[in-house]
């Protein structure tokens, strides 16, 4: 299990890069600004180094060159395993809960007639997707679109020819992603199916890049997305949080 948390882990990393990133023994220290944690935080998957308080204090003092706080993610499988407490006696304070959850690929899975597929986002897409976010996310979402891998497909659910929920999938290995998960506010859209059907599209294509395992992740308070999730077979696999300091 630990295994395969750290190839989601890692693939999710990868499926929502940051503007810049530098390599700190292993950690890889991302900024973008905006509001996503993942763009803006240290992946903490490997470490290669020998000083981890060394390490520590130049991941800090990137942060300071940019301005911005010095922040970790800390996941199950994160290294050194004691780096959350490591990071807790420097004086960082713990972010809120998030879960990645995950199920086995759907074989059988068929792609609804109602969902387009395509490999770039269309301004519908957009749209939708973005309504949802806070205004600095969605300023920068766009840019982090344009650098996602060239296996990224973009789902749209139809409702009488108008875009009502999006979706996007990431093959990476043996894994594929589910995000970037919205549906347009009001009561005309909601509770039409629009994410279920994406989700079982997603289960399709999954399975003809020949993955196994769908991977996402979000907020563990976030009760009507994970009841969703669990209802299309996904289950709890890990957790996460956040280490931040401003420096």
């Amino acid at each position: 299990m630990k295994a395969e948390l750290t190839e989601i882990e890692a693939a999710a990393v990868r499926g929502w890069p940051a503007l810049k990133t530098v390599s700190i023994d292993g950690w890889l220290w991302r900024h973008t600004s905006g509001g996503s944690v993942r763009a803006n935080s240290v992946a903490t998957l490997t470490f290669s180094g020998q000083d981890i308080g060394a390490a520590i204090n130049t991941v800090e003092a990137q942060a300071r060159r940019h301005a911005v706080p010095a922040c970790f993610t800390i996941t199950n499988v994160s290294l050194p395993p004691d780096l959350d407490v490591r990071l807790a006696d420097r004086g960082y304070a713990r972010g809120g809960d998030h879960v990645t959850m995950a199920k086995p690929v759907d074989v059988g899975a068929q792609l609804p007639t109602s969902v387009s597929v395509t490999e770039t986002p269309s301004a519908h897409w957009l749209a939708v997707y973005l309504s949802g976010l806070s205004p600095d996310r969605r300023t920068i979402a766009p840019r982090i679109i344009e650098r996602l891998p060239p296996t990224a497909r973009f789902l749209s659910t139809l409702a009488d020819g108008v875009t009502i929920s999006s979706g996007l999938t990431i093959a990476d290995g043996a894994v594929a992603s589910v995000q970037c998960m919205a549906t347009v506010p009001g009561p005309g859209t909601r509770r039409k199916g629009g994410a279920s059907r994406i989700l079982q599209a997603i289960d399709k294509l999954a399975a003809q890049a020949g993955c196994s395992t769908l991977y996402l992740q979000t907020s563990a308070d976030n009760d009507g997305a994970i009841a969703l999730y669990r209802r299309a077979g996904f289950e709890i696999f890990g957790h996460y949080h956040t280490r931040t300091k401003f420096v």
